[in-house]
């Protein structure tokens, strides 16, 4: 069975994939609808009146994260529980999670991250601060680390996982859900600040390119490994490596970005959608000799027969 095939495993009936679809997705559509109901002035003054709180960026990001770990629990209990599924099979096809996978995808973004970071602070760091604050940054660290799993997790496991799976078996194919949840990840994103200060269609390519990165290592990979450990490195070097005031991680990170988003941050974040993403799929396809990319991405998705599945009761 490939990875679409795994939701053959337990019940679809249409209303528990609406139930679940509405109640886990819930933040990230009134984020949407958020983002079309409001003109950006009103979208700065919501920031502004965050910042009049006076809270530490610590306590701010920790705010912000805790409730993705309900909302991945709520996730899991749904699956298990009303469409009797084992966690498993939202996960992998593999007997069990390959955990090296998802370590060598987050060793493989962090490395270049930092790399290309230090690459670009070398050649020009008028505009980079270097802000370490030892106590401040072990707190950052500490809540990076415990609740930054649970934020990645929530998300690949609700686009990658239960979406890509359910849509797939719906439609019968592969590529629309491909395009579709990748299409809804960037749409989720819609509300970040960056989006106001770099310009949305620039923030689409970025964030629905990565959703599509993140699908296709998905489907090739036939599980979420490499996808979960790419968006946990992706998350936690952003969050503990460099801050700016006009991004959703505004943290007590090593250095803070002084500059003002501008034509060179479309670059900077364009770049890596056409050049540096194809390359990881590049890498990864060889490490795990991905092959028949036309069927894994683009082929049907048919009912297997019944003994290679059951549905835990």
């Amino acid at each position: 069975m490939n990875f679409i095939q795994q939701a053959y495993k337990g019940h679809r009936d249409l209303w528990m994939f609406l139930l679940t679809t509405f109640l886990v997705a819930g933040i990230f559509i009134a984020n949407f609808i958020f983002y079309l109901v409001s003109d950006p002035s009103d979208l700065a003054a919501a920031m502004e009146s965050m910042e009049k709180w006076g809270l530490p960026a610590n306590v701010t990001l920790a705010i912000n994260l805790i409730p993705f770990a309900f909302l991945l629990g709520l996730l899991f209990v749904l699956v298990k529980f009303v469409h009797q599924r084992s966690l498993l099979s939202l996960t992998t096809t593999r007997p069990k999670v390959d955990f090296k996978r998802i370590i060598f995808s987050f060793l493989l973004i962090t490395i270049y991250t930092v790399v290309s970071f230090f690459v670009m602070y070398y050649i020009d760091s008028s505009e980079i601060v270097f802000q370490f604050k030892p106590v401040k940054f072990a707190i950052l660290f500490i809540i990076s680390i415990i609740l930054f799993p649970f934020q990645i997790g929530l998300e690949e496991y609700l686009f990658r996982g239960y979406l890509m799976q359910h849509i797939g078996v719906m439609v019968k194919n592969k590529w629309f859900p491909l395009l579709f949840t990748s299409i809804l990840f960037g749409l989720a994103h819609s509300a970040n600040p960056e989006v106001g200060a770099i310009g949305f269609w620039q923030m689409m390519i970025f964030y629905v390119g990565t959703g599509l990165l993140l699908g296709i290592m998905t489907l090739m990979d036939e599980g979420l490994e490499l996808a979960l450990g790419f968006h946990l490195g992706n998350n936690l070097i952003a969050s503990l490596l460099v801050t700016a005031d006009w991004t959703a991680l505004q943290t007590d990170a090593l250095f803070k970005d002084m500059s003002e988003p501008e034509l060179g941050s479309v670059f900077e974040i364009i770049l890596p959608v056409l050049v540096v993403y194809p390359l990881f799929l590049l890498i990864l396809s060889k490490k795990y000799g991905w092959k028949n990319w036309k069927d894994k991405l683009l082929g049907k998705v048919t009912k297997p027969p019944k003994e290679d599945y059951k549905i835990i009761e």
